[in-house]
């Protein structure tokens, strides 16, 4: 008997370890696929995009906005994609790509609003959507932000009143009229000069392309020689308009409005051949995009105004105040 009563024993100690180390495996905090996650819960970064609308040095700066929200924000990770082209299309493109990959969040510069509103939709369906820079506000996109167009379109009419207070014919540059920033722009600047002697000729587009664009500037000086102003609305035409300017020593007679922060036209704005620049607040727009996403995606909507528009002031920048901006945004734009 005394075998069989040793193997008993034997068979409990084992079955009593057993469940011991099955119950130990089981207690909080001690699996080995226990592991820090994001706010989301899924061990994985939240990934965010920024599409601008084109190639240009101004997003730039908001891609520095992007990269600081990126290292202040736990559990994301920031895609800035730039279109080849600057096209609907192109755009398009990158944001099936996006969404094809499982993107969380896209804060995009629609080129074409009312004809991407489709498009966009389709995206807020599977993702988080944000305008910033030009709004399509008849989509499903959760806010806007960016500039009021209208408002800076106005600050650029008044300076051009400033510029030439006897009046006379002034030509538009854009690269598009179909974006809402352009039409609002444009809006903006005939509100301003409404009532003075101040007439714009006409708009001229070149679809984001810069050789097209001082074509188009080189072309009004032959064709409209009584032209006395010049105003482009988006950031590369101040230096289009400003090169074809020169070329044709007309500095003197032709008083030019940029937009944004170019070298050229602020180097322009310098030496006196820019009137002025409206600027914008690029940093701002990719900054507060991927923050807005972030907390969206978090259940927080309490930073959305009912009007679905967080507006980031414009600043008029002449001659006066162009070395201490200059100085400002090289810092912006991580150079010494």
């Amino acid at each position: 008997m005394q075998p069989v009563k040793a193997t008993r024993s034997l068979l409990s100690f084992v079955c009593a370890l057993l469940c011991a180390v099955i119950l130990s495996s089981c207690q909080p905090g001690t699996s080995p696929t226990n592991s820090t996650t994001n706010s989301s819960g899924t061990g994985e970064p939240r990934r965010l995009a920024f599409v601008p609308n084109n190639a240009s040095d101004f997003w730039v700066i908001a891609r520095k906005g992007t990269e600081k929200a990126e290292k202040e924000i736990p559990g994301i990770r920031v895609d800035f994609r730039i279109p080849a082209d600057g096209t609907a299309a192109e755009q398009q493109r990158i944001i099936d790509d996006l969404l094809a990959k499982g993107i969380n969040g896209i804060a995009i510069s629609p080129v074409d609003p009312a004809n991407q509103t489709a498009m966009l939709d389709r995206a807020a369906a599977q993702a988080v959507i944000v305008t910033q820079d030009s709004d399509a506000p008849t989509s499903k996109r959760e806010c806007y932000i960016g500039t009021d167009n209208v408002a800076a379109g106005r600050q650029a009419g008044e300076l051009l009143k400033e510029a030439l207070p006897q009046g006379g014919k002034v030509m538009v540059f854009v690269g598009t009229l179909d974006a809402a920033n352009a039409q609002q722009r444009h809006q903006g600047l005939k509100e301003a000069i409404a009532g003075s002697n101040i007439e714009i000729i006409n708009v001229r587009t070149d679809n984001t392309d810069r050789v097209r664009a001082k074509a188009n500037a080189a072309d009004t000086l032959v064709t409209n020689p009584d032209v006395v102003g010049m105003v482009g609305l988006w950031s590369y035409n101040g230096p289009a308009i400003l090169s074809a300017v020169k070329e044709a020593n007309k500095t003197d007679k032709v008083k030019i409005i940029a937009f944004d922060e170019e070298d050229e036209t602020l180097s322009g704005v310098k030496d006196g051949s820019i009137y002025a620049t409206v600027v914008q607040q690029p940093f701002e727009f990719g900054y507060q995009s991927i923050v807005m996403m972030a907390k969206i995606l978090n259940g927080d909507k309490s930073g959305i105004p009912a009007s679905k528009q967080i507006f980031v002031p414009t600043l008029a920048i002449k001659r006066a105040d162009v070395d201490a901006f200059i100085t400002k945004i090289n810092t912006l734009r991580g150079r010494s």
